[in-house]
């Protein structure tokens, strides 16, 4: 995390410029059904949107813009000075709304509000700020970036029948934090539009986004959304506005969007499988934890070189701690020693907790390097009462990789190993048959949720939290007899120990799992191996 010392100018007011075949665009789809009493622009930064509404200077009553940069408001003035209906006002959108807006409505909102981290918030935005989220049903929290409350009072202030169109981060469709948004959206817009590009918009930025177009409507009905993927911004085009889009009812509830993507179809099959007592979360078998946070897994994932180095044999306890350790379905002490042997970090050190001065010489050398080097500096070591003491330290009975390629690889622990953060520990409920529950992830319907419950950043990567990793769906095989259990396991251990491709034993698993023993229709299982592949191929696309 940067200081506020270090931020730019435009980092700090979290301003980009929105190129014109998008601002383009917006206009002509905000107007295309007519004329609008008042425009609002809340974030107007150069004037880019006002640039197109001049040409539509007949088609709106008036256009209040608000920019709080002085220098980007002058701008912005310069460009619109001979359009009278047109109004820039220099001033905080936070103040602006609480003196003004909130007595008004708008029958258009456009515009491109700024990225601003809380911690880059004064005292007084972040006042407003969460007021904006709390008085429409939103918990507040500092995760909370500006663009939300600005999106959040805009829609607030649409008539009745009003459209509000914005460039707003991709996250909306995934992230944990704008789950309250996806619900409030949901319960006061009609129809919602997304439309996701493959590139990046702002090339200068790694920063994906979506053109965010929402529509209020007097007639009272269920709330659709179309999400739509084009390649780039030259494929945004006004032809988009005259295609059959397909919509469908949007689900009141916080889910994440990346399933709006799948077909009306698919989006049954997931509903249905949803409901069938044959599936169940894995939170019904087993508890999720965040691996172990050391502070600096680099200081404290050792090699046995390091070990034999400062004779730090007595602290260290075996370690899987990268995708590649994994080597197969079971992580076993002979996987960890070749680990060992291979030059890997592939040990911990567990420090006893006492202060320095009671520790081995041996120990107090390897401390002593660690602060030398600044080791100790990291806000969680720093923070410690010890800081070479890392805190809950236990051994799981499995591992979930938490971030991936492919799919997570979820593997048993056959060793008294433990994981640092990139892995998630978990630990079966009394009573669970461990292999069942571990088998019971391999195979299409679960592998589809797991890239539903997960969220994918720009480089093609899929993140599964705890929290999502537990409401994957898997089928439940508690029936299963044991010799079908232990051959598909054998199955899938030797294609990962053997660097195969999952697609390559998946047809055969889906067959004895999910039609044979389940009675699932062969149809809707192709379906959610098509849906798998359609969500896992559009992220890794985008690498």
């Amino acid at each position: 995390m940067k200081l506020i010392t270090e931020m730019s100018k435009q980092k700090l007011r979290g301003g980009y410029y929105t190129p014109k075949k998008m601002t383009d665009f917006i206009m002509h789809w905000g107007l295309l059904d007519g004329y609008k009493n008042r425009v609002l622009e809340p974030s107007c930064g150069d004037g880019a949107f006002l640039e197109s509404l001049m040409e539509y200077r007949n088609g709106f009553e008036e256009c209040l813009a608000i920019e709080l940069d002085e220098e980007e408001a002058l701008k912005a003035s310069n460009r619109v000075k001979d359009i009278i209906n047109i109004q820039i006002i220099n001033n905080d959108f936070f103040d602006e709304y609480e003196i003004n807006l909130r007595n008004h409505e708008f029958d258009l909102i456009i515009g491109n509000p700024p990225y601003i981290r809380y911690q880059f918030l004064s005292p007084s935005q972040r006042e407003m700020h969460a007021a904006i989220l709390s008085n429409n049903g939103m918990k507040p929290n500092k995760l909370i970036n500006a663009w939300v409350s600005f999106l959040v009072a805009s829609v607030e202030r649409l008539s009745a029948a009003g459209k509000i169109a914005m460039v707003i981060p991709a996250e909306i469709l995934q992230v944990a934090y704008a789950a309250d948004l996806r619900l409030y959206l949901t319960n006061h817009l009609s129809k919602v539009t997304v439309i996701t590009f493959k590139k990046l918009v702002f090339p200068d930025v790694q920063q994906e986004v979506v053109l965010l177009m929402g529509e209020k409507s007097l007639i009272k009905e269920e709330t659709k959304i179309s999400v739509v993927e084009l390649n780039d911004l030259e494929d945004l085009d006004f032809d988009i506005l005259n295609r059959k889009l397909e919509y469908k009812e949007i689900d009141h509830n916080k889910d994440k969007w990346t399933k709006y993507f799948l077909s009306k179809n698919e989006l049954t099959a997931i509903k249905e499988i949803a409901n069938n007592e044959s599936f169940k979360k894995i939170s019904e078998y087993a508890q999720v934890d965040i691996g172990i946070t050391t502070g600096n897994n680099k200081y404290f994932s050792v090699t046995k070189e390091t070990i034999q180095k400062f004779n730090l044999e007595k602290i260290t306890l075996p370690l899987i701690g990268r995708s590649a350790h994994a080597k197969g379905l079971y992580f076993t002490e002979k996987d960890w020693i070749e680990n060992v042997e291979d030059g890997y970090p592939a040990s911990l050190l567990l420090f006893p907790d006492v202060p320095f001065e009671e520790l081995p010489n041996n120990l107090q050398s390897y401390v002593k390097q660690g602060e030398e080097n600044g080791e100790n500096t990291g806000y969680k070591c720093r923070i410690r009462r010890n800081w070479y003491r890392i805190p809950s330290v236990w051994e799981p009975d499995a591992f979930f990789l938490r971030r991936n390629d492919k799919y997570p690889k979820f593997v048993l622990n056959s060793t008294n190993a433990v994981s640092t953060d990139t892995m998630h520990r978990i630990r079966f409920n009394d009573g669970i048959d461990k292999n069942k529950v571990i088998l019971g992830y391999y195979n299409s319907i679960s592998l589809a949720f797991t890239e539903i419950e997960g969220r994918s950043y720009g480089g093609g990567v899929l993140e599964v939290l705890p929290g999502e990793v537990e409401s994957i769906l898997i089928p439940d095989l508690s029936g299963l007899d044991s010799s079908t259990t232990q051959r598909l396991m054998h199955l899938v251990d030797c294609n990962i120990r053997e660097k195969g491709d999952i697609e390559d034993i998946l047809p055969e698993i889906n067959q004895e799992i999910l039609i044979n023993y389940l009675g699932i229709n062969p149809e809707v299982v192709q379906t959610f191996n098509n849906i798998w592949k359609k969500l896992m191929n559009r992220r890794r696309d985008r690498k």
